[in-house]
Parts: C-alpha cells; structure tokens; sequence
C-alpha cells in the first residue's frame, strides 16, 4: 500500500510553493511555469512514513488508533513494536503478544534498528522474549505494562549500544528516539492537512516551519 500522496515543491519568485500537483503558471506571478526560470526546481518532499515489513530488525511506532496522516494529535498515544529480520512485527498490547498484524503497519516511523551483523542475534533475543509467558492479555496495564514494557525490555536484553541504554528509563528512550521522529514528521503532516484544503501554500519566509499563504481551491 502506497500511501505517499506526493508533496512537491519549488520556488519561481521569491517564496516557497508548495503543492500536490504542478500548477501551469505560478501563484504569485502568473507566469507560465512550462518557460519560467526556477529558484528552486521542483522536488518531492521526503516522505516520513514507511511500511513495517521493509525494514527489519527495526524498532517502529504508530499511532494506537487510526494512522499518522489523517488520525494523529500530539496528545495521542502511539504504539510500539518489533520488528525481526524478516520485517515481521511483534508487538504487544491489551491483547497480548501479536505477531501476525504487520499489514497494519503500513504508515509508521522507524525509531531505529540494527546493522546486518546483528540480525541473529536480534532474531535470538527476541523469540527468547517470545517465549515468556508474562506477555499476556491478563499482565497488560495500559500504564505500567504496555508496549514501550515489551520494547524497553526487548532492548534492554539486546544490549545494543546507545539503544540498550537509553531503553532503561521511558523518559529518556522517549527523548532521545521517539520526539525527534515525530517532531519531523509533524511538519510534513502538518503541510498535508493544509493542502488537503488547498490548492497550494505559499511560505513567505523561508525556513520558517508555518509562514504560510493558503491558496484555496476552486
């Protein structure tokens, strides 16, 4: 599932456009786009989001309900998991241990993972994690034995540089991993929601996060 919906962006006069499609003649000057001299040609903006499944031996989050681009509030908690080296995910919620719900894993953000040499021994220390009977539908707390719990402990085990350590306290995992991921990503959230509305925006001040002009759509 493709769920990229293509931001571009380019520049012609002396501010920043943004849009889903090219228009023909610029919004601010209403030159012909197809002869015009760019600023800044036209480029897609990176898209944050990937799907579980293409990235192994990752640690990945996701909103618990809905997905990032249509559901997310900063207030709202996210959900966390595992994937193995064959981009499985494992994830335990209210539920228990899950391992065979990766296609809803289809819009979230890779936390971080590890290199090839690892693989083993991440595929080992998590089927050992597995294999306990705590991860169970009656253990669940949503506030003192979630899946940050699952994580953290998975992490812990791995004793896998910077990771490992940051994964013995919530706090500081949260920190130092999961607020620049989403602090990222809710500026590109931030530009769709606007352009769902919006034929394109305008950023008068460039490197401004959001100076925008809204444009709407006819």
């Amino acid at each position: 599932m493709d769920t990229d919906p293509g931001i571009l962006c380019f520049q012609h006069c002396n501010s920043k456009v943004f849009c889903f499609k090219l228009p023909e003649k610029c919004p601010l000057c209403s030159s012909h786009l197809s002869t015009a001299h760019f600023r800044l040609l036209p480029f897609r903006i990176p898209y944050p989001f990937v799907r579980a499944v293409q990235y192994p031996c990752s640690i990945v989050i996701k909103p618990t309900t809905g997905d990032f681009l249509h559901d997310y509030l900063n207030c709202m908690d996210l959900h966390i998991g595992v994937t193995n080296s064959e981009g499985r995910v494992v994830e335990f919620d209210r539920a228990g241990l899950q391992q065979c719900r990766t296609g809803m894993w289809y819009q979230c953000l890779v936390v971080d993972g590890a290199a090839g040499p690892w693989r083993e021994h991440w595929d080992c220390t998590l089927k050992a994690m597995t294999d306990q009977d705590c991860w169970s539908p009656q253990r669940y707390n949503e506030e003192t034995f979630n899946c940050y719990t699952f994580v953290l402990t998975f992490l812990r085990n791995l004793r896998y540089g910077n990771l490992s350590k940051a994964a013995g306290s919530r706090t500081v995992f949260c920190e130092n991993f999961i607020v620049p991921r989403t602090t990222a990503a809710g500026k590109y959230i931030s530009l769709y929601r606007k352009l769902s509305d919006m034929d394109c925006y305008i950023q008068r001040h460039p490197g401004a996060d959001v100076a925008y002009v809204a444009l709407p759509k006819r």
